[in-house]
């Protein structure tokens, strides 16, 4: 049990934390005292909680961590369908294509050296590519296979035989062969160790990822301002979800059909000639992506615009470019169970180009290759982006029974958590805004030691069926100040500066807890808040509510309600495409055991 220090708890009291402080996670007995006798014991209330359904019509989508493209169905809330207009960033402004600048081309009839040459740039071809997001995978047993491609014991078994070849997956790791093919067990004659595509666990795609996808990529003629006029240009602009973008696509790129692969994308420095027989070419892997969409451009449109710029004015800055091409335009068709969450920082277009180049030592005209990238967004160590991209959402219309508990002022019945369409009000001890003094005045007069304190919130499962995604965590914060409730002093550094987000702030909680991969209740530790209302005076402020897929987000950016007003809301949130249906604290009597309560367990002199 965590134990916080009180100044107002009397001396004896102090010793009895000194001596108590092995106490485990949980107390054996609640209510009773720790031994008969005793002039000390412990307990558990519960309070009433309030709650009350907020409507979101649009939120703040440009400058997201993470973008959703496709369609989400949600058997609650409705159809989700996603698409992203985004600028395009120069990898180096006024690009030089090949050796030679255009001014320098320009000058070749008058400078009388041989190696000044028309170098006739010409795109061979121009490829878009957006790695899918994959998670930091445990490989339990150290054999090179994660354990989420493994079942049962095989997990800490690193002699299992994924493949069923006969070699281990172990021995597979140390020869450098593939323990996913049964057919390469690292003994034949002609095995080059580690030429295979790695395979990795997939994150941040819902839906069937055995289907194909229609990706359509178009040019956006739609100009993305990076700052606000109505602020004297000081300040960012805002763009929402609600963006309507639709005038201003232009001419397609690429409309075709995509596949999801684990697998990594591998790209060799010799192809194999198929007419050499018994000769494999194409052992030298040149290049390695990570899993994702990878698609081929349009090169006549990057020759026009991009190549045959060359030494102008459109691509002397990136101002200058940004409002001559002014972005890409994301969507899909045939996506009607797919949807991506998609880091925009990571995609880019590779132009590649072939050039005339005059060989020094041979004296002679030779053809070169060389490619140029544009960047998406572009990401900082800081944390901060350049460049700008929008998420535009068409949302289904909500049903009218969610509809009508949004918004209505009475404490709900149920909550309605849904990324980017509600927000959840959340008031402790008494609905009235900055209320329950008297509660709280009973607890400080009876100088507890708030051992513990959390917020239970029950799944509805009638509500919810199989098919539903939930939520892996809750996110509650002070809406007043839009700080977390979490206290990172008191949780494990190590723990949150891994890559894995769930594990981060693991004391203050907010996962989702299942019961046969089904949720049944999200417990969020809210100790350290409680102890500054009780302990500190610090006010009872409203608490917002929501869902998050990373919690140390917790930025706000802002959000449009139902009553047109503007409001903050969390980015994590935002860029979520998931939704949950809880109970609130105003049940029916048979529903009692589910209702949203707020649990203290303390320690009291007698």
């Amino acid at each position: 049990m965590r134990f916080s220090n009180i100044t107002k708890v009397s001396a004896i009291v102090g010793t009895l934390l000194l001596l108590i402080t092995s106490c485990e996670d949980e107390l054996d007995t609640i209510g009773e005292g720790v031994v008969a006798g005793e002039p000390f014991s412990t307990g558990k209330v519960e309070y009433d909680v309030f709650a009350y359904n907020k409507g979101i019509a649009a939120v703040q989508t440009n400058r997201l961590p993470l973008y959703q493209l496709g369609t989400f169905n949600d058997p609650i809330y409705g159809q989700r369908k996603a698409s992203i207009v985004s600028q395009l960033t120069l990898s180096t402004v006024s690009p030089t294509f090949g050796d030679l600048s255009q001014a320098t081309e320009d000058q070749g009839a008058s400078d009388d050296s041989e190696a000044t040459v028309d170098e006739n740039e010409t795109v061979t071809e121009v490829y878009l590519y957006i790695p899918f997001q994959t998670p930091p995978s445990s490989d339990t047993d150290g054999d090179g296979v994660d354990d989420i491609f493994e079942s049962g014991d095989d997990v800490d078994d690193p002699n299992s035989d994924y493949d069923g070849d006969g070699v281990t997956d172990n021995q597979e790791q140390v020869l450098g062969s593939n323990p996913f093919d049964p057919n390469e067990d690292g003994t034949g004659d002609n095995f080059v160790a580690n030429n295979y595509p790695n395979k990795f666990d997939l994150d941040s795609i819902y839906g069937d990822r055995t289907q194909t996808f229609n990706l359509v990529v178009s040019r956006s003629n739609y100009f993305l301002r990076d700052l606000d006029p109505n602020s004297n240009f000081e300040e960012a602009q805002d763009y929402f979800s609600n963006q309507d973008i639709s005038a201003f696509i232009g001419e397609t790129l690429f409309d075709g059909e995509v596949t999801i692969d684990n697998e990594e994308m591998l790209f060799r420095e010799n192809e194999d000639d198929p007419d050499t027989e018994d000769v494999d070419e194409s052992t030298e892997i040149s290049t390695r992506l990570s899993p994702g969409i990878r698609v081929a451009l349009n090169p006549e449109f990057f020759q026009e615009n991009i190549l045959d710029k060359e030494g102008q004015s459109e691509l002397l800055s990136q101002s200058n470019f940004r409002n001559f091409l002014r972005g890409i335009h994301l969507s899909g068709t045939d996506m009607d169970e797919l949807m991506f969450l998609l880091d925009l920082t990571q995609a880019n277009i590779t132009i590649s180009y072939t050039y005339q180049d005059y060989d020094l030592d041979e004296e002679e005209i030779v053809e070169a290759e060389s490619d140029f990238t544009l960047n998406f967004l572009v990401g900082s160590s800081t944390g901060g982006i350049t460049g700008n991209a929008v998420n535009v959402f068409e949302n289904e219309m909500l049903p009218a029974e969610i509809e009508n508990s949004l918004d209505n002022g009475e404490n709900a019945s149920r909550i309605f958590v849904k990324g980017g369409t509600t927000l959840a009000e959340v008031r402790l001890f008494d609905e009235v805004e900055n209320g329950g003094s008297s509660i709280i005045n009973q607890i400080k007069q009876n100088n507890w030691i708030i051992n513990e304190a959390n917020l239970v919130f029950y799944v509805d499962r009638e509500t919810l069926d199989a098919s539903v995604v939930e939520p892996p965590r809750l996110y509650l914060y002070n809406a007043e100040t839009n700080q977390p409730l979490f206290d990172a002093s008191n949780e494990d550094i190590t723990a949150t500066s891994g890559s894995n987000s769930l594990r981060y702030f693991p004391n203050h909680d907010g996962l989702l807890e299942t019961d046969n991969d089904l949720g049944v209740k999200y417990t969020i530790r809210i100790t350290e808040h409680i102890n500054n209302i009780i302990v500190r005076d610090s006010s009872n402020a409203k608490l917002g509510l929501t869902l998050t897929p990373n919690i140390s987000l917790t930025a706000v950016q802002e959000a449009i309600g139902n009553d047109m007003q503007g409001i903050d809301y969390p980015v994590g949130a935002a860029m979520s495409p998931l939704g949950t249906v809880l109970y609130g604290s105003n049940v029916a009597p048979e529903e009692e055991a589910n209702k949203l309560k707020l649990e203290i367990y303390y320690t009291k002199a007698n």
